[in-house]
């Protein structure tokens, strides 16, 4: 059964109202009609069932049968730090670490980033991102939604690294561990891992990284696409830790 997002405050008492792009979706693409079962979720860990009580121009009012509160999603919070990569990747990247569990993505610039975003066009970017992450929750069952942070530089993120339990930067070099050997100890909640652009952090993005007390590590001896590395990682992360 489909599932459909809504706002937290559209939820009154025993009642949702459901507005904008998610009723359209009910009424005209799904075609549900009054009386029928529904099942939404808020991004913040409750989920509704509950019937179809009225249809309005406004909308689609819907009476809750039952509440569901969700337990704490993963044993880890775990942040995705994303250079944009070419050709709209960013848009796969982060539709499929909405279904490995990440808590939040901040899609960021580095040096070697090839992609260029006007600071005019920032806003209307990270919507469109968010819109993909509550679209992949609602697909994967997920009932807590990731936020996807405005778009920042390397450097500013690598200032915030100290407010994480454990910091990973994926990148190519003989300095690197293996992941497992790096994880297999962590056995606290907090972490981010960054994942570099095409052509991989440069050697003072790492330098300066490693001097907050990141960690850097390798994802075996194949250089992989940048796509192709956030999933290989999150799915790791997700089976050691999750």
């Amino acid at each position: 059964m489909s599932r459909f997002y809504i706002s937290p405050s559209s939820v009154k008492g025993k009642e949702i109202h459901v507005s904008g792009e998610e009723a359209h979706h009910i009424l005209d693409v799904m075609r549900l009609k009054k009386g029928d079962h529904i099942i939404t979720f808020d991004g913040e860990g409750k989920e509704y069932e509950g019937n179809i009580k009225n249809i309005t121009q406004g909308g689609v009012l819907v009476e809750i049968n039952d509440t569901k509160t969700l337990r704490a999603e993963e044993n880890i919070s775990i942040t995705l730090a994303q250079s944009i990569p070419k050709n709209a990747k960013i848009d796969f990247i982060i539709e499929k670490a909405t279904e490995l569990g990440v808590g939040t993505v901040i899609p960021m610039s580095s040096a070697r980033t090839i992609v260029k975003i006007d600071d005019k066009n920032k806003g209307s970017k990270r919507e469109r991102w968010q819109r993909i992450a509550v679209a992949a929750s609602k697909q994967c069952g997920r009932l807590e939604t990731p936020e996807i942070e405005d778009l920042v530089t390397f450097p500013e993120v690598v200032k915030r690294i100290r407010n994480y339990d454990l910091a990973l930067v994926a990148c190519l070099g003989k300095e690197t561990k293996n992941i497992k050997e790096v994880i297999t100890k962590f056995k606290k909640r907090n972490l981010i891992i960054f994942i570099g652009p095409e052509g991989d952090f440069t050697k003072e993005e790492i330098e300066a990284a490693k001097k907050e007390g990141a960690e850097l590590i390798s994802l075996g001896e194949r250089v992989l696409r940048v796509d192709t590395a956030a999933i290989n990682i999150l799915s790791i992360l997700q089976y050691e830790l999750g």
